[in-house]
C-alpha cells in the first residue's frame, strides 16, 4: 500500500493531540485486482484468467483490451462495456453514431489511428474523445486538451474506432497511402518515357538500317560489359559472404537480458488469393511469438470478394484481422502496405507474401536481432527458399537463382556496406525508420528494391537474417514471364527515379554504392534484354561463325571468348557455393538450369519495356497456388 506523504496533526477539544492514521491510496496492482474481480463477476473472463488479467492490468493498462482480445481471454462488446462501467465512462459506438469529420481533421485521420483515439463530437462546450482503454486517458489527455481544449473521454472498441475513421476519412487515408513516399524519390510524378524511348528506338533502328554491323557490335559489347561487371560484383559479394562475420555493433547478451519483447505487426497484402487463404492462415499460425505481442493484418482490396469470403470461412485467430483498402485507380501491393501502416500497433513492421511459410521462431529471432543491432540497422531481410524446388526444371532453375541471391549476393553486399535491393517478403523494419523514409513508393512495381535503396540513401543499413521463409516457386512459363517482367520494369523505374540527380545519389551512397547500384540494376536489365547478343558470343566460342569476326582485330576474338568463359566459371562456382550453403543435396547439373530460362527472361524484358512505355504502373500479379505443396 502506498500512503499519503504527511500525517495531519489535529487539535482536540481537551488540548490533547491525536495522530490521524494515513489514508491508504490503492496501488496499481490493487486496482488491477479490483478490475479482474469485476470482469469475473460480470462473466467477461473465466476464473483461470484472473492472475493473467491482474498482471496485464498492472503492467500494460493502456493496451489491456487489445491484449485480452488477442489472447482470447475476453470478447467484445462485453469487455468494453465492463471497462466503461468500472471506469465510470460513457460507452459510444462511433459507427452507429458517426463522429464529426471537422474534429477528426483537426488532428488528422492518420494521427488518430496511430494514437488510437477518435474526436467524436461536442457536448456542453466540451469535446468528447473516444479511446479503446481507460489506460489511454492519462497518456493522451495533455495532447488532446492542447488541440481541443476542455475534453471528456468515453470508451469504444478499437475496431469500431478504426471502422468509423475509415468510413469518415477513407479517401484521405487512401490519398495518403498513394503519396506517402517523398515526391523526389517516387516515380509517381515522372512522365512516361515514351519520347525518350522513341528517340532511342529510332536511333537504333536507323543504325541497324544503315550500319547493321555497327549496331551488332554495340549491342554485343554492351551485353559483354554488363556480364563482366555483374560477374565481378557477384564474385566480390561471394568473397565478402564467405568471410567470417564481423562482431556485432552491440555485444551479444543472454536471452534473459534482452528486456521485454516488442510488439510486432505483420502485413500480408492479398489479392485474388482465395485458393490458398486457408493454407496461409495455417502457416502463419505456426509462428511461436507471444500472441499478445503479435498482430497480423490481412490486407485486402475492396473488390476482392472471393478472398474475403475464403478468409471469413476460415476461423481467424483473434490476433489476425482483415483490413480493407478503399478502391482507386492505382492498385498495387505498396499502396496496400502504406494504407495498412497507420493501423499497425507494433514498433516492428514485417511483410509476408500470401504463399509464405516462415520458420516458427522467425519473429523472435528478429526481435532479438534488433535489440542487439545498431540503431542504424533499419531493416532485416530474411532468406527466401522454395518448398517446391523439384516440381520441374523451371522451379529448379528458380531455386538456384534464389540460392545465389539470398545466400551469397545479398549477404556479401550487406557485409560490404552496399545498397541492398530488398526482396518483397520476409522483411522486418524498425517502424520509426520506415516512417522516416516515407514508407513504400505506391507507384513502383518493385517497391522492395526501391525501398532498400531509399533506406541506404538516408543512411540506414540492411542486414540479412539467417532465418528462412519458404515460398512457392513459379514453375509455369507464362506466369514466370509475367512475374519477371514486373521485376524488370520495376528495376527500370527505380533506376530512372534515383538517377534523376546523379550527383545527389553519389553523395548519398558514396562512390562504391553508386557504382554497385548501377551495376546491379542496369546490368540485370541489359543481360536479360540483350540475351541474343550473348548467344551469338557463346556460339563463336564453340566455333560457329559470327558476324563480328571480320570486324575484330586479330586476337580480340579469343579475348572475348576468354572473358565469357571466365564469367561462366565464376557464375558456376558461386552457384555451387550457394547450393551448399543452402544445405541442399542436389545434382550439380542444376547450376546449368538458369541458362535455360534466359530466353524467357529476354521475353520478359521486352514485355517490361513495352509496359514501361504504355502501362508503367500496371501491377502484373503473380498467381499463386499453381505449383505449391498443400502439405506445407
Amino acid at each position: 500500500m502506498s500512503v499519503l506523504p504527511l500525517r495531519k496533526l489535529l487539535p482536540l477539544p481537551d488540548s490533547r493531540l491525536r495522530v490521524v492514521e494515513p489514508v491508504p491510496v490503492p496501488s496499481q496492482r490493487d486496482r488491477a485486482r479490483d478490475l479482474a474481480r469485476r470482469l469475473l463477476a460480470e462473466g467477461v473472463i473465466q476464473a483461470h484468467s484472473v492472475p493473467t488479467v491482474v498482471d496485464l492490468a498492472t503492467a500494460e493498462s493502456e493496451v489491456l483490451p487489445q491484449t485480452l482480445l488477442s489472447l482470447g481471454l475476453a470478447r467484445n462488446p462485453a469487455l468494453t462495456q465492463s471497462l466503461a462501467r468500472h471506469a465510470g465512462l460513457d460507452l459510444i459506438d462511433p459507427v452507429t453514431s458517426p463522429p464529426d469529420p471537422a474534429l477528426i481533421d483537426r488532428l488528422g485521420a492518420e494521427a488518430c489511428l496511430r494514437l488510437g483515439i477518435l474526436p467524436w463530437g461536442r457536448r456542453h462546450g466540451m469535446t468528447c474523445v473516444l479511446v479503446a482503454s481507460p489506460g489511454q486517458i492519462e497518456r493522451r489527455s495533455d495532447l488532446v486538451r492542447a488541440i481541443f481544449g476542455p475534453v471528456r473521454f468515453a470508451l469504444a472498441p478499437a475496431d469500431r474506432i478504426e471502422a468509423a475513421l475509415t468510413r469518415c476519412r477513407g479517401d484521405e487515408l487512401r490519398q495518403t497511402a498513394e503519396t506517402l513516399s517523398p515526391a523526389g524519390e517516387s516515380c509517381r510524378g515522372m512522365a512516361r518515357p515514351g519520347r525518350l524511348f522513341s528517340i532511342l528506338g529510332a536511333a537504333l533502328a536507323g543504325l541497324g538500317l544503315f550500319s547493321p554491323s555497327t549496331l551488332l557490335t554495340l549491342l554485343t559489347l554492351t551485353a559483354l560489359l554488363a556480364m563482366v561487371l555483374t560477374t565481378a560484383l557477384t564474385a566480390t559479394a561471394l568473397l565478402a559472404a564467405l568471410r567470417r562475420p564481423a562482431p556485432p555493433a552491440v555485444p551479444e547478451t543472454a536471452a534473459a537480458d534482452f528486456g521485454p519483447l516488442p510488439r510486432v505487426s505483420i502485413l500480408v497484402a492479398l489479392y485474388r488469393e482465395a485458393d490458398i487463404a486457408s493454407r496461409l492462415v495455417q502457416r502463419l499460425g505456426r509462428i511461436d511469438y507471444p500472441r499478445d505481442l503479435l498482430e497480423i493484418l490481412l490486407v485486402l482490396e475492396d473488390d476482392d470478394h472471393q478472398t474475403r469470403a475464403a478468409l471469413l470461412e476460415t476461423r481467424l485467430p483473434p490476433w489476425m484481422r482483415l483490413l480493407t483498402v478503399p478502391g482507386g485507380r492505382l492498385k498495387t501491393k505498396p499502396r496496400a502496405l502504406n494504407y495498412a501502416l497507420p493501423f499497425c500497433r507494433g514498433s516492428i513492421i514485417g511483410v509476408y507474401d500470401a504463399e509464405d511459410a516462415p520458420d516458427p521462431d522467425q519473429i523472435t529471432t528478429v526481435a532479438r536481432r534488433f535489440a542487439t543491432a545498431s540503431p542504424r540497422v533499419a531493416c532485416l531481410q530474411g532468406v527466401l527458399d522454395f518448398y517446391n524446388p523439384a516440381r520441374n526444371w523451371l522451379s529448379r532453375a528458380f531455386t538456384v537463382e534464389y540460392a545465389v541471391w539470398f545466400r551469397m549476393v545479398l549477404p556479401g553486399l550487406s557485409r560490404l556496406g552496399l545498397p541492398i535491393p530488398l526482396g518483397g517478403t520476409t522483411l522486418f523494419f524498425r517502424r520509426s525508420a520506415l516512417e522516416a523514409v516515407g514508407g513504400w513508393d505506391a507507384h513502383n512495381v518493385t517497391e522492395d528494391a526501391d525501398l532498400g535503396l531509399r533506406l541506404a540513401r538516408h543512411g540506414y543499413r540492411t542486414e540479412i537474417l539467417e532465418s528462412v521463409t519458404r515460398e512457392e516457386a513459379t514453375c509455369r512459363p507464362w506466369p514466370w514471364v509475367r512475374q519477371r517482367s514486373r521485376w524488370i520494369k520495376g528495376y527500370m523505374m527505380t533506376w530512372r527515379v534515383h538517377m534523376r540527380r546523379p550527383r545527389v545519389l553519389w553523395r548519398a551512397l558514396g562512390a562504391q554504392g553508386f557504382v554497385a547500384f548501377n551495376v546491379l540494376f542496369l546490368g540485370s536489365i541489359a543481360q536479360a534484354a540483350l540475351f541474343p547478343a550473348l548467344v551469338l558470343l557463346w556460339a563463336m566460342s564453340l566455333g560457329f561463325p559470327h558476324p563480328l569476326l571480320p570486324l575484330l582485330p586479330a586476337g580480340s576474338a579469343l579475348t572475348l571468348i576468354g572473358l565469357g568463359l571466365l564469367c561462366e566459371a565464376i557464375r558456376l562456382g558461386v552457384a555451387v557455393s550457394a547450393l551448399r550453403a543452402q544445405g541442399r543435396r542436389v545434382p550439380l547439373a542444376w547450376v546449368l538450369l538458369p541458362h535455360l530460362v534466359q530466353p524467357l527472361a529476354c521475353l520478359a524484358a521486352c514485355k517490361a519495356l513495352y509496359e514501361m512505355i504504355r502501362r508503367p504502373f500496371y501491377w502484373d500479379k503473380t498467381q499463386h497456388g499453381l505449383c505449391s505443396d498443400p502439405a506445407i
